[in-house]
Formats: C-alpha cells, sequence, structure tokens
C-alpha cells in the first residue's frame, strides 16, 4: 500500500473515531441531564409525600395500623407458602421470631383477653416462642377456659372472656387505671382485647348496647389521645419504660365469612350486628385514641381463603401475621434501639440520631474540604499577580474538589434514602415472573448494545482493527457487567429463597474472586510492578466507600463485604508473588510458591485461632465488633478459586508467548503448546461442552444450601472455565463485546455497594419506595414506577461515585498523577466580577488563617 494511502485510512480513521466520541459525549450530556432532572423529581416527590402526604404519620405508625395488602394471596387454593407477607403501606412490618419476643418483652406478659379469635392470637404468640411445645399443649387444651404459656423469659396468658366484663379483666387492667396516682403506670409487657361475636350471638338486637356498656370501663384506659395525631407521637419515647403510655389493644370485631357459618351461628351472627360494633369501635379509634388494628380486617376482606373451615375463624398464617402487627406497634423502636442496623423494622419506628462526633469528623471532610482546597488553590490560579495561573495545577484542583463534592452528595444521599422516613420502604417478594421479565429485558439490552473492540491505540493516532487475544479487558468488564446486572436482579427480587437461582448466583461470586485471581496475577507476571503505590491505589480504591459508609450508616465495615473479601484476596495474591519475584520466571519455584500460599492461607481459614484472636485484639482495642463467623463462611465459599485464576493467569501468559512465538520451546510444555495448540483448543471446546449438562446435573442432588455450599469451593471452577472457553473459542466472539454490560463493569463495585441504600433499603433487606405512585402510596400499585425512576438514578450516581472514588484514590496516592498534558486542557478566561472579588477575599482570609497557624 502506498504511503499516502495509509496516511489517508488513519485520517478517515481518526475523523470516525471523532465523530464517534462527539456521539458519545453528547449521549453522556443528554443521558446525565435526564438523570438530574429524575434526582430532582425523586427528591420533590419524597419531601412531598412525607411532608405533606403522611405529615400526620411520619413513623408509620398509622400504616401500620389502617393500611395494608398481602403480596402473596392465593389465586385459586391455599398453600402454606400464601398469606406470609403482609405489607403496610409505606413501611417494612418485621417478622418477629422468638428470640426477638424475647429480647422486647423479657420478664413480662403477654396477655391475650377475648373469645376464641382473640385465642388464635394466643396460639400464635405461643409458636413463635416455641411451635413444639405449643402444639403438644394445643392438643390437650379445652376451648372455654383460661391458658398460660410459659417461655423461659416470656409469659403468655390467654383469659376466656368473649363478653369482656370478668373480674380477671378488671384485675389485669388495674395497673393502667391513672385516675387514683400516674405513678402506678406499667408500661410493659403487652395487653390484647377482643370480642363481639358474642354479644351479636347471645344479646339479639340489644347487642350494640350491652357492647358499648362492657367497654365504658376498658375505653379510659385504651385510650391514648397520641393516637388521634400521629404527628405528635414518638415511637422512640414509647421504647423507653415508664413514658410510652399504654401498651393496651383493642381488636376490631372478626368479619367472619357468613356463608360458610354453621346454621345456629348464621342466624345469629349477622352483618347488621357485626358491622355496627366496628364502627362504634372506629369512631372511638379516630376519637379518643383507642387503638385498633383495622389492618386485622383488611387482612380477610375481599378474601374466602383467608379463613378455616368454620368461616370464623382465620388461618394459621393470617394469625400469625396479625401478631406480628401488634409486636412490630410494641417493639418495634425498641428492637432498633437496642440492636441497630440493619434497620428493617420501619413501621412504627425512628432512626437513631446520627452520632455528634460522627457529624463533627465528617462534615469537615466532604462539605468543606472542597471548599477549602478551591480557596487555598486561588493564589496560583486567579491572582493578579499571576494571570498566566497554571492550567493543570488547576486542573487536579477541581477535578479533587468536584470528586469530593460528588462523594458527600452521594453520602448525603445515603443517609436520607436509608437513615430517615424520607423515602417509603417495602418488603421483598419473589416471583419467577418479575424475575425472569427482568433478566429477560437486560439480555435484550445486552445484545442491542454489542459492538466490535477498538482494539489498541496506534502511536500516529487512530485505532488498530482489534484481533483479541484470551479474556481481553473489553470482555472481562463485559463479564462484570452482566454479572453484576445478575447480582442486582438477584437482591432486588428477593431470589435467595430459591436454590437454583442461589446456586448461579455463587458461581458469579466466584467469578469475581476468579478475575481478581487472573487480573493481578496477569498484572505482577507481566509488568513486575510490586511498588507500594501501585498496592496502596488498588486498596485505597477497593476499599474508600466501604470505609466511610459504616460511619456515616453506622453500619460495618465486613457489612460490605465484597471489598474486604476483594482486598484479602488482593493481598494475598500480591504476596504470593512479591516474595521472591525475581525467580517468578523459575515455573517450578513459581508452582512452588503458590503451593505454600494454598497451605498457609487454608490454615488460616480453616483454624479458628487466627481470625478469632484477630477479631477478639480488634474488639478490645478498637471497639469493633465485626462478626468472625460471617468472614470465616465468606472466605471459605471460594477459597480456591482465586489461585485457579493466579495459575490460569500464568498459563495464558506463557501460552501466549508460545503461540505468537515471543517464548521459543524450550521444555515439555511449550513444545507441547507448539505442536498440538489447535487440537488442544478442540478438546477444551469439547469438554465445555460437555461440562455444562454435567454440572446442572450434578448441582440438582443438592436439596438446601449448606450442602451446595460444602462443595462449592472444589466445583465452581468447572462452570467459569466452562464459559471462558465458549466465550472465546472464536475471534468473533472474542473480538465483540457489549458495551452496556461493559459499563456497568467498570463500575460494579459501586453498584454493589451502594445498591445497600439508595436502590434497595434497609440496608439489603427490603426495596426503596418513593410512595407516590399508585393509590394511597402503596408499594404494589406503583413498584413498576418506583423500579424504573430509582434504578436509572442508581446505576447514573454509581458510575459518578466510580469516577469519584477513582480522582480521590489519585489524590491520596499519588497527586502528580491527575496532571494532564498540556494539549488537553482547554485555555479558560480570567475571572472578574463579583465572583471572583469574592474569592480574593476569602483567599485573603485563609492566606491570614495559615500565617496565624
Amino acid at each position: 500500500m502506498p504511503p499516502h494511502a495509509s496516511n489517508l485510512a488513519m485520517w478517515r480513521a481518526m475523523i470516525r473515531l471523532l465523530k464517534l466520541s462527539t456521539r458519545i459525549s453528547l449521549a453522556r450530556q443528554a443521558i446525565s441531564h435526564i438523570c438530574l432532572l429524575l434526582s430532582a423529581f425523586i427528591f420533590v416527590s419524597v419531601f412531598y409525600r412525607r411532608y405533606w402526604l403522611d405529615a400526620d404519620d411520619p413513623y408509620k405508625c398509622r400504616a401500620l395500623f389502617t393500611r395494608g395488602h398481602w403480596l402473596d394471596p392465593p389465586e385459586e387454593s391455599y398453600t402454606s407458602q400464601h398469606f406470609g407477607k403482609w405489607q403496610p403501606s409505606g413501611c417494612m412490618m418485621h417478622e418477629y421470631t422468638g428470640n426477638d419476643v424475647r429480647a422486647c418483652l423479657k420478664s413480662q406478659q403477654i396477655i391475650y383477653i377475648g373469645d376464641s379469635t382473640t385465642r388464635q392470637l394466643f396460639w400464635a404468640t405461643a409458636k413463635k416462642l416455641d411451635k413444639t411445645v405449643a402444639d403438644d399443649q394445643m392438643r390437650g387444651a379445652g376451648k372455654h377456659e383460661d391458658l398460660t404459656f410459659e417461655d423461659k423469659d416470656v409469659t403468655v396468658d390467654f383469659i376466656w372472656d368473649p363478653f369482656l366484663n370478668s373480674s380477671t379483666l378488671r384485675r389485669d387492667l388495674l395497673p393502667y387505671d391513672t385516675s387514683e396516682d400516674a405513678d402506678t403506670v406499667e408500661t410493659g409487657g403487652l395487653i390484647t382485647i377482643g370480642g363481639g361475636l358474642w354479644y351479636a350471638r347471645h344479646f339479639g338486637s340489644d347487642s350494640l348496647d350491652h357492647f358499648r356498656n362492657t367497654l365504658d370501663y376498658v375505653i379510659p384506659l385504651v385510650a391514648d389521645q397520641r393516637y388521634t395525631n400521629f404527628s405528635q407521637y414518638s415511637p422512640l419515647s414509647s421504647a423507653q419504660p415508664r413514658n410510652g403510655g399504654h401498651h393496651l389493644y383493642l381488636t376490631p370485631v372478626e368479619i367472619p365469612l357468613y356463608n360458610v357459618l354453621s346454621p345456629s351461628r348464621d342466624a345469629t351472627i349477622t352483618p347488621d350486628k357485626v358491622n355496627p360494633m366496628n364502627e362504634y369501635l372506629y369512631n372511638l379509634s379516630t376519637t379518643k385514641g383507642v387503638k385498633v388494628p383495622w389492618s386485622y380486617s383488611l387482612m380477610t376482606w375481599g378474601s374466602d381463603l383467608a379463613y378455616d373451615e368454620s368461616g370464623l375463624h382465620v388461618i394459621e398464617n393470617v394469625a400469625t401475621r396479625r401478631v406480628d402487627i401488634l409486636l412490630n406497634m410494641r417493639c418495634n423502636a425498641q428492637m432498633t434501639l437496642l440492636r441497630g442496623y440493619p434497620f428493617e423494622r420501619t413501621c412504627c419506628s425512628a432512626y437513631e440520631k446520627p452520632q455528634p462526633s460522627r457529624i463533627r469528623f465528617f462534615l469537615p471532610i466532604f462539605f468543606i474540604t472542597p471548599v477549602v482546597i478551591g480557596i487555598s488553590s486561588y493564589g496560583t490560579l486567579y491572582t493578579k499577580s499571576d494571570p498566566n495561573f497554571d492550567r493543570r495545577r488547576r486542573h487536579r484542583i477541581s477535578t479533587t474538589s468536584w470528586a469530593f463534592a460528588t462523594l458527600s452528595m452521594v453520602l448525603t444521599y445515603c443517609v436520607l434514602a436509608d437513615r430517615t422516613q424520607l423515602f417509603n420502604k417495602a418488603q421483598k417478594h419473589f416471583t419467577y415472573q418479575d424475575f425472569s421479565s427482568l433478566c429477560t429485558f437486560v439480555l435484550i439490552l445486552g445484545l442491542a448494545s454489542v459492538r466490535r473492540s477498538l482494539g489498541r491505540t496506534l502511536p500516529g493516532g487512530g485505532h488498530q482493527v482489534a484481533n483479541e487475544w484470551f479474556l481481553p479487558r473489553d470482555q472481562t468488564d463485559e463479564w462484570k457487567g452482566w454479572m453484576q446486572f445478575a447480582i442486582l436482579i438477584y437482591h432486588y427480587t428477593g431470589a435467595s429463597s430459591v436454590l437454583g437461582i442461589y446456586q448461579v448466583i455463587r458461581i458469579l461470586v466466584a467469578s469475581y474472586l476468579f478475575m481478581t485471581g487472573y487480573g493481578n496475577t496477569h498484572f505482577f507476571y507481566k509488568k513486575q510492578d510490586y511498588s507500594l503505590k501501585r498496592c496502596a491505589s488498588v486498596l485505597v480504591g477497593i476499599n474508600l466507600l466501604s470505609c466511610i459508609l459504616p460511619h456515616v450508616m453506622d453500619s460495618e465495615y465486613l457489612f460490605y463485604y465484597f471489598a474486604p473479601l476483594v482486598s484479602f484476596w488482593y493481598l494475598v495474591v500480591y504476596w504470593t508473588l512479591r516474595i521472591g519475584h525475581s525467580k517468578n520466571g523459575s515455573m517450578p519455584f513459581l508452582l512452588g510458591k503458590i503451593g505454600v500460599s494454598v497451605t498457609i492461607v487454608t490454615v488460616l481459614i480453616r483454624c479458628p485461632i487466627f481470625f478469632d484472636g484477630l477479631f477478639l485484639l480488634l474488639r478490645y482495642t478498637c471497639k469493633i465488633h465485626w462478626n468472625v463467623k460471617e468472614w470465616r463462611f465468606r472466605l471459605q465459599l471460594d477459597c480456591y478459586i482465586v489461585y485457579v485464576g493466579m495459575l490460569a493467569a500464568i498459563a495464558t501468559c506463557r501460552i501466549h508467548d508460545i503461540v505468537h512465538g515471543q517464548l521459543f520451546p524450550q521444555d515439555h510444555f511449550a513444545r507441547l503448546i507448539r505442536r498440538h495448540w489447535n487440537k488442544i483448543r478442540l478438546l477444551s471446546i469439547a469438554a465445555a461442552v460437555i461440562i455444562i449438562p454435567s454440572f446442572w446435573s450434578f448441582t440438582q442432588q443438592f436439596s438446601n444450601k449448606a450442602d451446595y455450599n460444602r462443595w462449592v469451593p472444589y466445583i465452581s471452577l468447572f462452570p467459569i472455565f466452562t464459559f471462558i472457553i465458549l466465550r472465546n473459542c472464536n475471534r468473533h466472539l472474542r473480538n465483540f463485546y457489549s458495551w452496556i454490560f461493559a459499563w456497568l463493569g467498570q463500575c460494579s463495585l459501586e453498584t454493589f455497594t451502594l445498591q445497600y441504600h439508595i436502590w434497595l433499603a434497609a440496608d439489603t433487606k427490603g426495596l426503596l419506595s418513593l410512595g407516590v405512585f399508585g393509590r394511597n402510596g402503596t408499594h404494589l400499585d406503583g413498584r413498576h414506577h418506583d423500579f424504573a425512576v430509582l434504578t436509572v438514578v442508581f446505576l447514573w450516581v454509581s458510575a459518578l461515585t466510580a469516577d469519584a472514588t477513582t480522582t480521590i484514590t489519585k489524590w491520596i496516592v499519588d497527586p502528580k498523577a491527575m496532571y494532564v498534558p498540556e494539549t488537553e486542557l482547554i485555555p479558560l478566561p480570567r475571572r472578574s466580577g463579583a465572583f471572583s472579588n469574592l474569592f480574593e477575599r476569602l483567599y485573603d482570609v485563609w492566606k491570614e488563617s495559615l500565617k496565624l497557624l
């Protein structure tokens, strides 16, 4: 080809690249503007909902008692999997266990007083404490008698009093009578009173009058005026002994399934008797502050399958959720103070205020630092004595300031989203339809964004046509990206309860760690750069966000487990290759080092002495309370896949040198590769095809997660190598990639970490919701709108955070690396006017302050 023809081709390639860069730049600007508008919409919406729509119920106490819906109602027939998740409007209802009940009501009584519908609540509470003992006691219990269930820390009593007029009722309510002495108020324990159906059955047309007369004594004790205006009610005050008012609740009269009642009940229990009694209770709840959980009626509204065969009582699952409503109202605020994060009890609960020391520490760093940097740099950038300012220095200062400002805004977003009542929170609920729909959408999105790799940059400009080798950078970014999409969908839909999906996700996590071993070993083997600066840059970049969030969100470093996990294995790779690195060219020596490293790390992980001692030392010296059992579990799950990645990287480097003639056959391995490379490729492809069904068949034998987890360290390499081989078996597959997946892969660490607070909610236990879509702000009606808006902003914020952490990491480790060539800087005019004068004055103040110091 003539020289002028090659120059012409190079210029054409540069023009095409310039046009592509322009289009990409315009697209990025458009996307940024859209995301900014969506962010503004989010905050306007949540402030409007919180301070207008929910102004009278800031802590979702009224929502817990009056609004909600089933996430899992049966469509045709009832199974034990239905009626398990009740979703109050705008908050997450915690499913209390026996240990939770003991922690909240230790050495206290839980008393149920009333008829057989109230007795169901008694048995549901007893089964929470000890299901086996409760079932045995239930079989021998009489119908119309008092019952007691004694646990080691809590006593549960049921008083048979269908007319609510017994002397026992008056005796139990006496401590709550404040008419004579306010100091006699006892706020501990929980008393629930329910009845009314016996009045309908035995008093005919006078049932309402008798019901009213009986409640004349009860109402003054149950009433609490704070419950008429929840805007003045603080759940944290009710969590403190002797300050929370009464813990007495009056249940609504059960609305039976009239068409299946027995003939004797059908003749006497009628809507014209039951409905007036509930209307009377409703008036009491709105005017007197009587605490009535109207959600009980919503739980059975329009669902015949919520009742048992008698038509009078509800099924066990419904009764259990009814008890959870009472316990959430009674215990959520107290348990939040007691246990802290994860803050998954968001109904009728208030978040703790941030520690003053934390505010004093982070406010200067993330809000004042950008201003200080800008002011301190003014002398170099804009002083009258130096009009020709140093643009490289200005670029570094402005970039660092924007990075700090970006990170501070992201942290503020995290706090507002997951540590305040500003956003609604909703419970997760898995459905195959949601999971498959999201996976299909992501797959279509990835396929639609497939394009050819640009290849490497030529010295004179332009790009060489890509002909990528094994696992190129675009492909590894794509791999991380689609895996991150799958993990995000897995977390959002609550798919962890499905064993088959869990098995796949475990392989994806192992794949990330495989790339940790592969990528870092490839770098060290080729570059031989073991400098402290390189090591610090990697560790700071990985851990910057995960180290800041625990202090801001009152959580723990190990809670964001992926960053510490990758950091641990990075150090293992680093020291394995760093020690004796001058001899890494010798395969026996290098493989021997890896073998020794495997042995040492396995002993450290499996023998509890090391990590138990280390975590104990941190507890008593630094007051750091990390869960050593959870940390060891994370390490054991993938304790060998990193070494598999190291071996793969070493083999790839040697094979590349042999195939491309950079390493002449000097040993048996090199000669084998040189002579039989094509056969080896074909055999590996055939083996990969066989492994797919074999691995799937092997995993079907596991019936639970524990059995599968024991095998994961030894079998995860097979599907990983299968994917790698098939993805790289053809040059066309190697040279094309999905840029959407690759883009997400470049900020996968940030999306994994930030999802905890600005996409999911309650520290991953629930879902974030705006609460402005759908009727009454319920999540079920507007969940698709919430998902669309919050997901777009979440991904955009993650990308901004990735850029910010990269900039701050460079500023911390090597500020000189932030300088850019003079030709890449756009000349900027000198600023003047009021804004410039303001900075001049601030700079003068800054200089005088430095002199004083």
